[in-house]
């Protein structure tokens, strides 16, 4: 496989909840300057037309990502019939569970029980999303969704914001730049933010952590990420007659690409 197996500061349970929160802020701002939200509403639309349901289930939610942006766009816009979105996450924050659900938004509401990936027979009925999270999955934990996907009888959709396309020794050679640039992207960014706090202020312009962090995992997740080869060899031992899948560029409206995506839904 072309993915490399780097490390992300957002995958330590030792990482301070602050600064991912911060991180998190700064990623969710980013997928709305790309177009994200109009993106995803229309795969997701797409698949509508191939697999009948009304529950979106987004996987490793955290702290709820582009999908509410989503939902919103697809009931206001895209939907004569109003679509819910459960949020779900492997380790639940009981806080931000009880925030979202008691929000006047009825639509949106966070699943409070865990839920793994890998067994997606413990997740509630609908279409599964993963937005940005499939690559800080290792092949073997990987695999192990997509067959939990084809298993369950029920569509799924991956979205990758970036495409691994450029050779490693080239992306070594480049980092100091990539990082200089993304660590100057966040600190204009930040102020764009929703929900900003003095927290993230602090450890962003006083003491720059989380422009820091957000740098290395952006350009790590870059090679994380798989690429259509890798996925074709995920596949390999999933493949099923009663399940088909799809890979292929993400696009934009006017056509520019966003992204790519792999989706699956029952014949």
């Amino acid at each position: 496989m072309k993915r490399k197996e780097l490390f992300e500061f957002e995958d330590f349970s030792w990482f301070p909840t602050h600064i991912r929160v911060g991180m998190t802020n700064l990623i969710l701002l980013l997928h709305r300057m790309i177009g994200t939200t109009h993106v995803l509403s229309n795969l997701i639309i797409d698949l509508r037309n191939n697999h009948d349901f009304d529950t979106i289930v987004d996987l490793g939610s955290g702290s709820g990502g582009p999908m509410p942006d989503v939902i919103k766009d697809i009931n206001q816009n895209k939907s004569k019939d109003e679509f819910k979105l459960i949020l779900t996450d492997l380790h639940p924050n009981p806080e931000l569970v009880e925030k979202i659900n008691t929000d006047n938004d009825t639509s949106v509401s966070y699943y409070k029980n865990p839920v793994n990936a890998v067994n997606l027979s413990e997740a509630p009925n609908g279409l599964k999303t993963m937005i940005a999270s499939f690559h800080h999955m290792k092949p073997s934990i990987a695999k192990k969704i997509l067959l939990s996907a084809s298993q369950s009888n029920e569509p799924i959709l991956i979205y990758e914001i970036a495409k691994n396309n450029i050779p490693f020794l080239v992306w070594l050679l480049l980092l100091p730049i990539s990082l200089s640039i993304l660590i100057v992207m966040s600190l204009v960014m930040t102020p764009f933010c929703k929900n900003l706090t003095l927290t993230q202020l602090i450890f962003t312009y006083l003491i720059p952590i989380i422009p820091l962090a957000y740098a290395w995992d952006g350009q790590a997740s870059l090679m994380r990420t798989y690429t259509f080869e890798d996925l074709q060899i995920l596949l390999e031992d999933v493949n099923s007659s009663n399940y088909k899948w799809e890979i292929n560029d993400a696009l934009k409206e006017n056509g520019k690409k966003a992204g790519y995506y792999l989706k699956g839904y029952p014949n």
